[in-house]
């Protein structure tokens, strides 16, 4: 069994990263709250194309989305809105609406920042959605990986808990990708709500335990480890605080030696002062090694949906182009950090931003 990430050459490949994902709308009230908003941003973001999106726009990687949307014009506008940020659509699937939503439809997150003592909160509206409906056999995977060349695919615990055969649909691509030596990296993301409607968290471990058989980049923090993969962390009190990171870095251990195919492992972490300010910085298991990143104490927050997700896109970015693992647990910290100084799901942020703050750069105006 290999010890390192082998990757193949760009040039053999049409795409550096393909992401398999739902996709939802977010609508977005502002400073203020979603039961008293009288107007909402819009913005797209989805767990799993946040990270597609992010390599595309911040790092300048060939990303793709593989997905579905009913076709109507709600679909039609994240269509626009994920073509405004640069991924490939060749592999979203169009299904017919049916007028009403009855059977399919697309989703929509009404997602509330937070400020303070006041936690940021979201609240989802995704049942029948088109991407939830896929199945396997919808994807020629084979096409893609073997056909066109994938350098990396990821996907996550959100998308595989959507419905009864979204699981079966990661199954199917992460297994396909590792028969054309792609690399799999895989965001455990739980997310309770999500699996209650299909057996809870004992079909979590269940799910994500066979998909881990495929996984080279497991990404994840103490919670996503101990409710999809059932590994323990001493010390840590029922509300998941009071994490000692010593803890921690043994369970990783333990799991490795169980799932011996984890070339790598990355995690976040985050000590929740209030909505607005965290303590911030990342872990990445690589070669036998744990590599910490820069720390980022009391870090002021915008917005931080989505910054675990640019966490992952500038970890892969730093595994992608220098094979470093320190270099990449930076690239994914500092990314993650920025990310979470501006509204919405996405990255608005470019690679100089990134190598700045990871060099010490400071806040001072750039004129």
């Amino acid at each position: 069994m290999p010890s390192k990430l082998y990757l193949k050459p760009p040039e053999q490949c049409r795409f550096d990263l393909v992401s398999l994902g739902e996709v939802m709308l977010r609508l977005d009230p502002g400073e203020t709250r979603i039961r008293t908003a009288r107007q909402f941003q819009v913005w797209e973001g989805g767990g799993e194309y946040n990270v597609a999106r992010g390599l595309r726009r911040c790092f300048g990687l060939r990303t793709a989305l593989v997905s579905a949307f009913a076709d109507n014009e709600i679909g039609r506008l994240a269509e626009d809105l994920i073509l405004q940020g640069g991924v490939d659509m060749s592999y979203v699937r169009w299904m017919p609406y049916d007028g009403l939503g009855r059977s399919i439809r697309n989703g929509l997150n009404f997602t509330e920042r937070g400020f303070g003592i006041r936690g940021a909160m979201g609240c989802p509206d995704r049942g029948l959605t088109a991407a939830s409906q896929l199945k396997p056999g919808d994807i020629n995977w084979d096409h893609l990986f073997g056909s066109q060349g994938v350098r990396w695919f990821h996907t996550g615990g959100i998308y595989a808990a959507l419905s009864e055969t979204t699981p079966d649909v990661v199954i199917e691509a992460v297994q396909c990708a590792k028969r054309h030596s792609t690399i799999v990296s895989y965001d455990l993301n739980y997310r309770p709500s999500l699996w209650k409607g299909i057996g809870g968290q004992t079909k979590a471990q269940q799910v994500n335990r066979e998909i881990a058989k495929s996984v080279d980049v497991m990404i994840g923090n103490e919670e996503d480890f101990t409710a999809c993969l059932g590994f323990q962390v001493e010390g840590v009190d029922a509300s998941l605080g009071n994490l000692n990171v010593e803890n921690f870095k043994r369970m990783i251990e333990t799991a490795v030696k169980e799932f011996p195919n984890f070339l790598a492992t990355g995690t976040t972490l985050r000590e929740v002062h209030t909505a607005t300010v965290n303590d911030w910085s990342a872990i990445v298991w690589y070669d036998g090694k744990f590599h910490h990143s820069q720390l980022y104490p009391k870090l002021e927050i915008l917005d931080r949906v989505g910054g675990g997700d640019s966490f992952a896109g500038g970890m892969i970015y730093g595994f992608l182009t220098t094979g470093n693992a320190e270099q990449a647990v930076n690239y994914g910290a500092a990314h993650g950090a920025l990310a979470m100084t501006t509204p919405g799901d996405t990255t608005m942020v470019s690679l100089n931003e990134v190598e700045k703050i990871m060099t010490g750069g400071g806040a001072r105006v750039v004129r």
